[in-house]
């Protein structure tokens, strides 16, 4: 009977490469699979049957196909609008207040595991803050000293959101709107203010006429020419006017005679 040791031979091992090539090339398959990448602002947090296991990224990093999975998260700055709140402030004046909060994810881990939602969580907590942080400042602080308020609130919400690994690095109130009633008890308010400092400075400005006269009254005293002089200005000044006045000249000794009789009379 022939034999052909060769062709036998091919034929044994024939079916055993195939599979080699199978389980080599499913090996790549899963490897390429498990492959993935993460943008320099961002981080993988990586889960292994249920449990934290590593931050993952900046850049190419591997996970265990079928095993472990990703949580993608984001570090930039996030901006998120509180909508507008009704507060009471520390005078039981109501305002509605809408601010913005710049927002930081610092720990990526913590971010995922602490809290099930950060920008919602986030949002909430500005709100209850921003209504306790109002409701400790009068009407006239809300609307004079935003900025050391707003910082104050940040404190506050950062203080809550920092086990969560939020970094709060800034909120800003972006409008305040006091009821019409108010507004108009202010605008009076206001100008009653403006007409008071009219007056004082009228008045201000009378007291110093005064002691401007006084001095010069004073100069004046000292020197009988120097009062003729004034006297001649004076008639000067008025008869340069068109009107009827009629002014009678009387000499100053007249004036001195009348005053030492009087002081007689009373001696």
């Amino acid at each position: 009977m022939f034999h052909n040791d060769g062709f036998a031979s091919a034929y044994e091992m024939g079916p055993g490469v195939p599979l080699q090539w199978i389980a080599l090339a499913a090996l790549v398959v899963l490897l390429l699979f498990g492959l993935r990448i993460a943008n320099q602002y961002e981080r993988a947090v990586v889960f292994r049957l249920g449990k934290y296991v590593r931050t993952a990224g900046p850049g190419l990093f591997f996970l265990i196909p079928f095993i472990e999975w990703r949580w993608r998260v984001d570090l930039r700055t996030m901006t998120t609008e509180v909508a507008q709140q009704e507060a009471i402030t520390l005078d039981n004046v109501p305002v509605k207040i809408n601010a913005v909060i710049w927002r930081k994810i610092v720990d990526p881990s913590r971010s995922v595991i602490e809290v099930a939602n950060v920008g919602e969580s986030v949002v909430l907590v500005a709100v209850t803050a921003l209504r306790n942080v109002i409701g400790q400042h009068t009407l006239d602080d809300v609307l004079k000293d935003q900025d050391s308020i707003s910082a104050a609130l940040a404190a506050s919400i950062d203080a809550v959101t920092e086990p969560w690994g939020v970094k709060v690095e800034r909120v800003q109130m972006r409008n305040v709107e006091i009821p019409d009633s108010m507004q108009r008890a202010m605008a009076q308010e206001a100008e009653a203010q403006r007409e008071k400092r009219a007056r004082q400075i009228k008045a201000q400005a009378e007291v110093e006429a005064a002691a401007l006269l006084r001095q010069a009254a004073e100069t004046i005293m000292q020197s009988p020419a120097g009062l003729e002089l004034r006297r001649m200005q004076m008639i000067t000044e008025v008869g340069a006017e068109q009107n009827t006045m009629t002014i009678i000249m009387m000499p100053s000794e007249f004036v001195e005679m009348a005053r030492a009789l009087g002081a007689k009379g009373s001696g």
